[in-house]
This record gives C-alpha cells, structure tokens and sequence, in this order.
C-alpha cells in the first residue's frame, strides 16, 4: 500500500517527453486496430485505401511526436500535420487523425515563442492541403473547409487560453509570495524594534544615570550590574528571536510577564504604578502578545520621554477583550531623544488587525497616554 501511494510522485518525477508518450502510444494501438480503419477524421472527399506499410507511417508520424509535445511543441505539430496530410491524402483515414487538434491545443498552450508565425505557417499548409485534397479527392464545400478550419483553430484557441490562465495563476502565485516576503520583513522589523528598543533605551537610561554616581561607589556598583543584566536580557531575547516569530508563539501575557516587564522598568529608573483588572483567561492568538507589545512600547517611550515621571500601567481582562492603559505625567522630558512613531504606528496595526482599536497622544493634563482595546480570541498570527 505505500509503494501505491508513491507511484504519483515517481510519475511526475520522469521527463515530461516519457509523460506525454503514452497518449501517442495509445492513440497508434487504436489506429492499428482493424475494426477503427477508415473511421478516422475525413476530409477532400479521397477514397478509402487499405491499410498497408504507408498508413503505418502516416499513423507513427501522427501518434508518436506527441511525446514532444510539451517539450518541443512547433516540432510535435509540424510531425504531427504531416503525418495528417500523409493520412488524408492517401485515403487512410485512420482513428491517428485524433492527434492532430490535440497538437494543435499543446502548442497553443506551451508554445513560447514566434506564436503568430507559427499560425501563420498552419494556416498556409492548411489552404495547401486544402488545394491537393481537391485535386485527388472530391473536395468539400468552402463552408466545409472554413467549419474544419474554425475546428482547428478552436483546439489552439483552447490551448491558448490555457496557457493565458497559467500565466494569470503564475502571477497571482508570484503577487502571494512578494506579499508574504514584504509581509514578513515588516514583522520582522517590529519584533526587532520591540525586542531591542526597550532595553537598549533601559541601558542608555541607566547608564546616564551612572555618571552622576560617582561618588556613591555602591549605588554605581548597583546601577551597573542593571546594566549588565538588561543587556543579557537584549541578547537574550535575540537569541530567542525566531521563537517570537513563530504565528504560533504566545510571548509573556500573563500578569506574571507584565509585571516582570513593570519591574525591569522601575529598575532602570522610572516610577511606575502597575494594576490589573479581572482574570486572564487561557493565552488564545495574538491578543496577548499584542498586549504585552503595548505595554512594552508604551514604557519605552515613557523611559526615553518622560523619565523619571510617574507612570501608570492599567490592564483589563474581560470576556473577549483586553484593554491597555499606560499614562505618563508630562509627554516629554528635556533633552529626550527624538521618536520616529514607528513603535506606536506599528502597534496600531497590531492592534486593528485583529479588530481593536488604538489611540495614543497628549492628555490635558500635560501628559502622554496609550489606550488599546484588543479583541480577544483572535486567530494565530493575526499581529504579524
């Protein structure tokens, strides 16, 4: 039963030519059968003819070049259309005639280049074939020889048409990709800036904060081993930077992992007030790693623009939803360094894509506040 289910896979494993044989393989065994001569595709009026050492040529030169068919379609058709002139011109009119439209829809659909000349030469040999059949048989009528030419050229038209849906299916699928990639890199880019950001900014700060304990040997001891920690943390974090891209990862959600990340803040120097309301149920999707990433940025931006003001940190978990609010007293501090938005911008998209809403901006008392309601519940991956 496994060899079975391994046949699919060795077949599509062989040269297409090996493929495509077996159909022209077929259609001779028929054109050799007896009981099928003189049933085949008839046209210019020629009288029947036994079957003999010519129509076995005319049939191998009708059935066989469809092996290359895929591989070589102008020189499958050209074999093919002769061996059919051969065929109806000698009066065989052998079941091999089947080939011929199945020729012409394989190179209307793999034929790549020079495409116009090559229905231009079959047009020619077709009022060609047209002209002799008249001569040696009875002919047809021009209604007859335009319906069998219509015929024709509906087989490369099919073939056409295929090969314009592949070309449409290969863009999409070329489209698909490109977005996946562009998609990716932006996720990248955000776990990147959300991972380093925050303790690079809680080195800087606690390293600043350093300078001005030189003549408290134990207390620069301190804030120096801070340092050392939070960069091990950083690398850390790095190390385990592909795990946080996994759709399927849940970064710290629970009010344990906040509180940790509340804690590191006050570490480097910024007083924070940290409450939670309700019960976190079971991590589900992207709404928890969502809401850690908010808090995160938003405590962040208060170490690099508010420090040293008071800052509160309010989560609430209610049935399908988390909301976030993290407030500072004053919205900058002196001298704090510049922000491109790219944090809060990049968490608006987390947040609305997963159906929630975001705000961030100045109070009227002064102050900075980030606000997030995120739907919880939602599918895996939604953040990306």
């Amino acid at each position: 039963m496994t060899g079975l289910w391994r046949i699919p896979h060795l077949w599509q494993r062989l040269d297409v030519t090996l493929r495509d044989l077996p159909l022209g393989l077929l259609l001779l065994a028929l054109s050799l059968v007896p009981a099928f001569h003189g049933h085949g595709t008839q046209i210019g009026g020629v009288a029947d003819r036994p079957f003999d050492s010519l129509g076995l040529l005319a049939a191998v030169l009708q059935c066989l070049p469809l092996a290359l068919r895929r591989r070589w379609p102008a020189l499958s058709l050209a074999l093919v259309a002769s061996g059919f002139a051969l065929d109806q011109l000698s009066g065989y009119h052998l079941y091999a005639g089947t080939a011929m439209p199945i020729a012409l829809m394989s190179a209307g659909a793999h034929l790549h280049r020079h495409r116009i000349a090559a229905v231009l030469a079959a047009s020619a040999a077709y009022v060609a074939l047209a002209f002799a059949l008249s001569r040696v048989g009875t002919g047809e009528t021009p209604a007859e020889w335009v319906m069998f030419y219509a015929a024709l050229g509906l087989a490369w038209g099919i073939g056409a048409w295929l090969r314009s849906t592949r070309a449409r299916e290969a863009e999409y699928r070329r489209r698909v990709a490109e977005d996946t990639r562009r998609a990716e890199r932006t996720r990248i880019a955000r776990e990147l800036h959300d991972v380093v950001t925050h303790h690079v900014t809680a080195m800087v700060v606690q390293t600043e904060a350093a300078r001005h304990l030189t003549a408290r040997p134990d207390l620069l001891d301190e804030t120096l081993g801070t340092v050392t920690d939070t960069g091990r943390r950083a690398m850390g974090d790095l190390r385990h930077l592909l795990d946080v891209l996994d759709p399927g990862h849940t970064a710290p959600s629970s009010a344990e992992g906040l509180r940790v990340l509340v804690e590191r803040t006050r570490r480097a120097g910024q007083p924070v007030e940290f409450t939670e309301e309700g019960e976190p149920a079971a991590p589900r999707g992207g709404a928890h790693l969502v809401a850690h990433r908010v808090v995160q940025e938003a405590l962040t931006n208060a170490l690099k623009h508010a420090r040293g003001s008071r800052t509160t940190v309010h989560v609430g978990h209610r049935p399908g939803e988390i909301t976030v609010d993290v407030g500072t007293d004053r919205s900058a501090a002196p001298g704090a360094p510049p922000g491109g938005g790219r944090g809060l911008a990049g968490l608006r998209e987390r947040v609305e894509s997963l159906g929630g809403d975001f705000a961030a901006g100045a109070r009227g008392d002064g102050g900075f506040a980030v606000r997030a309601r995120i739907p919880a519940g939602a599918p895996a991956g939604g953040p990306g």
